[in-house]
Order: C-alpha cells, then sequence, then structure tokens
C-alpha cells in the first residue's frame, strides 16, 4: 500500500518533492500545521452512490409490494427504531444514532448530489444531469471547512479524505477540494497503490505507508530538504507555492508520531478483524487513530470503486438492488461503521468524535423493471453519532411510499450546520476567498439533535 494522492497542480513532483527522496508518488491539499488544544473531531461516512434508504434507515413495510422491495425490517436497541433486515449489526447501536429520514434537495446527479451534501451548499445548473469538474469558485468541502477553524497537531494534515477521491476516478470532480479557499486549504487524499488489483484484499487496506526512498536516512533527507530550500531561492511564483508541499512531506517522513498514527500494524489483531479485512472496515479504522491522534477531520468514502475487495456499481443500484446490496454493500457497511462505533465508546471517544453518515441522494420508491431503484433527491436518510449529539433518536419523516419528506424537512446546509455547531464552529463565522469577498459558512440551521 503506498500514498496516492492527487495535487490540484499535476507539476507538484517536477518542482522538488522527489528531490527530498521521498518515495510515495504525490500529495493533495497538505496544509501548515499548527498545535491546538483538545477539541472534538469528525468523521465523516460517504456512500457514494446514493444508498438507497428503503432498504436501510427508513423502511416500508406497509407500502405495496412495488414500493416496499424485498427487505424487512427488523427491531433494533431502541424500542420503535426499526431499520433494514441486513443491518443487524448497527442495529444494535441504534441507541447511538440520529436518523434523519427527511432529507432532501434537487439534483439527480451523482456529482451534483455529492457536491451539494459534501459543501452544503447547491452546485450550479442543480437540475442539469451533468456532473462538473473543480474550480476554485467550488465551495470547500467540509474537511476544508472545518480545517479553517481546527488545527491538527504539529505535522499531521489538518483534513484528510480517504481511501480515494469521491467518485473513485482519475478525474476529480467538484466537491473534492477547499474550492475558493484555495490549494493550501485541500485536504489530503489517500488511496491504495493503482497497481493492486481491486479484487485483491489485503490487511494493509486503507493504510498510508510512509517510507523514504532507497538509501535516504533521517540526516540525507534533512540536508536534501536544506538543499531543495536554497534553490527555491532562486524561483518564484510557483515554485514557492509548494513550500508547505514540500515541508509537510518532510514532516511527515521524520516525524515517529506522525507515521504511528498511520500505523495500522499497530492495532490488535482482533480489533482490526472487528472493523473487516475489507477496505470500508480498515479505512474507518485508520480514521479512528487519526482522529484519534488530533486530525479535525477524516472523510472516509465508503463506497466508489472498491467497498469489500469487488467491483460493481457500488450504492448506485438502478439493477440487482436487493442482491447487491445484501451480498455486497451492506455486509461490509455494517460491520465496518458499528465496529468504529463500539471502539470509539469502549475507548470514550464517542463523545468527543462526531460521526455523520452522508449520500449522494435516496433511491425511486418504485422499483423498476430491472429489480433496482433509480437516482431520486426527494427524500433520503443520513445518520449522526457522537460528538454530542443524542443517540436512540429519529428526525424527521417521509411520506408512506419514502417519497418525499413528510415532516421537519432537513437540507444539506442544516446538517452542515448541525456539524459546525457539535465542533464548536460559530454559526455566524465567514470564510473569505482570495478576491477579499466574504460568504457565511452556513445558511442552514442546526438540527435539534443535541
Amino acid at each position: 500500500m503506498s500514498i496516492l494522492a492527487r495535487l490540484a497542480r499535476r507539476n507538484f513532483l517536477k518542482l522538488g518533492l522527489g528531490g527530498l527522496g521521498l518515495s510515495f508518488p504525490s500529495l493533495v491539499g497538505l496544509r501548515a500545521q499548527a498545535p491546538n488544544r483538545r477539541q472534538r473531531t469528525c468523521i465523516v461516512l460517504y456512500c457514494w452512490g446514493g444508498m438507497s434508504h428503503h432498504e436501510t434507515w427508513d423502511t416500508k413495510p406497509d407500502a405495496p409490494p412495488e414500493y416496499r422491495g424485498e427487505f424487512a425490517p427488523i427491531e433494533t436497541a431502541v424500542p420503535g427504531i426499526r431499520i433494514g433486515e441486513h443491518l443487524p449489526h448497527l442495529a444494535r447501536h441504534t441507541d447511538k444514532l440520529a436518523i434523519v429520514r427527511s432529507m432532501h434537495h434537487r439534483s439527480s446527479a451523482h456529482g451534483k448530489g455529492m457536491y451539494w451534501n459534501i459543501t452544503g451548499h447547491p452546485p450550479m445548473a442543480a437540475e442539469v444531469a451533468v456532473n462538473q469538474p473543480p474550480s476554485r469558485q467550488d465551495w470547500p468541502n467540509i474537511g476544508a471547512m472545518v480545517s479553517k477553524f481546527h488545527r491538527a497537531p504539529a505535522g499531521f494534515p489538518n483534513a484528510v479524505q480517504l481511501p480515494y477521491p469521491l467518485v473513485d476516478n482519475n478525474t476529480l470532480q467538484a466537491g473534492d477540494n477547499a474550492g475558493f479557499l484555495g490549494a493550501a486549504a485541500d485536504p489530503i487524499i489517500i488511496r491504495p497503490d493503482r497497481g493492486r488489483p481491486w479484487g485483491g484484499v489485503s490487511r494493509d487496506l486503507g493504510a498510508m505507508v510512509l517510507q523514504r526512498a532507497e538509501g535516504v536516512d533521517s540526516p540525507r533527507l534533512i540536508t536534501r530538504q536544506n538543499l531543495m530550500q536554497t534553490i527555491d531561492q532562486r524561483f518564484t511564483g510557483s515554485a514557492r507555492s509548494h513550500d508547505y508541499f514540500r515541508q509537510m512531506a518532510s514532516d511527515i517522513l521524520l516525524s515517529s508520531t506522525v507515521q504511528a498514527a498511520f500505523n495500522l500494524d499497530r492495532e490488535p489483531h482482533y480489533l482490526r478483524n472487528r472493523y473487516g479485512d475489507h477496505l470500508c472496515g480498515q479505512s474507518l479504522l485508520l480514521a479512528r487513530r487519526l482522529t484519534e491522534a488530533g486530525v479535525p477531520i477524516v472523510t472516509a468514502i465508503c463506497a466508489a470503486g472498491d467497498l469489500n475487495g469487488s467491483a460493481g456499481d457500488h450504492w448506485d443500484t438502478h439493477g440487482n438492488n436487493f442482491n447487491r446490496l445484501k451480498r455486497d454493500l451492506l455486509p461490509p457497511f455494517d460491520q465496518g461503521v458499528s465496529a468504529l462505533l463500539d471502539d470509539l465508546h469502549n475507548r470514550g471517544r464517542l463523545d468527543e468524535t462526531l460521526v455523520v453518515m452522508l449520500t449522494d441522494f435516496g433511491r425511486t420508491p418504485r422499483v423498476n423493471g430491472g429489480a433496482g431503484r433509480d437516482h431520486y433527491p426527494s427524500a433520503y436518510s443520513i445518520f449522526l453519532a457522537g460528538g454530542g449529539i443524542r443517540g436512540g433518536q429519529v428526525y424527521g419523516s417521509s411520506d408512506r411510499l419514502g417519497a418525499f419528506p413528510r415532516d421537519n424537512a432537513t437540507g444539506p446546509a442544516d446538517v452542515h450546520a448541525t456539524v459546525f455547531q457539535a465542533l464548536d464552529i460559530p454559526l455566524d463565522a465567514h470564510f473569505e476567498d482570495n478576491s477579499g469577498r466574504t460568504y457565511p459558512i452556513t445558511d442552514g440551521r442546526p438540527l435539534p439533535l443535541f
């Protein structure tokens, strides 16, 4: 396993990272660090593709068959709260969850639905079903926004996204970076080595291996760093703009504390097994280690490209919805997320760690002719846990078919406001872009979940 992070400027390696003797390919969005007091951290679980709310958090057992689908609801740890039968582990943790069943927005395109949820703001031309490339005019994603207010300990990135970009391909999309906050605020993106077959599951999935180039020890690395700084004095503009990337790279490779946080081998074998020997579980374990070390926010993409070691259509279940969910998608998600909640609880860190599950949108109430459900932004579900959130509750509801919010309609902006409140970020705070224009951090209202 190796780092493969993508810089907004692809010529970073040519500007001197290789000259430091670093063996990992590239970094994206590394920022200067500053120590900070103990503070709440956040783990975002992003389920790209649109998780079907009918089969998970908002079952409709009394609806006609073409709406309710094949799965039955099951009882949970909280009387009166029932969820889908293929989430048995999470059913035991509903006392920790605040399930929101009244989410909605207006875009049925994956990239735009993702952008809306991950930034808390609607994309341009939200009704057009075309995904957007990233732009420095975009709203920053939630990782970048949180990192503007909370700083990691020295040597650590302020925001991490793993184990790959949101949609897991070679093209970043709007919402993958810090937008108008600039490249220095971009979260670092970590993903598996592309040389590894997607079907090959191993115990280092989700881990970040930090190693120097062959023959480069710490003194030599420091010497090379000093040499690069001397050379940089002859350059202006773009070369100098990457100083913080090189500094972060050397900090990571020279800090035993940082390397230890990324080392999943330090976890006991039984605990790694509880999270699951798959990409989803090991990524969540790494997210727990990083937030425990003081990284303010980690976004784990529990979907795109490889959830449990096999390729597939992810949560975008237009066809074969029920088999894909019960065979490939829900088991690793159920295992990994329940292990995360249990682990945080056992460590006494659940109140200090906000866990937020987001997704693009829901799925159509009516099952289509291919036994699937299609894109549907008018109703979907998410959950929050920890971070001061009161568990064992359901906020909002959808109508009898799961087609539209029935009460307490909630939008992505409201979820972001709730996250900011949990993390003690002032809701009247503002961001400033490179041109000096100011923007309020959110136009939503925090949900009454505390």
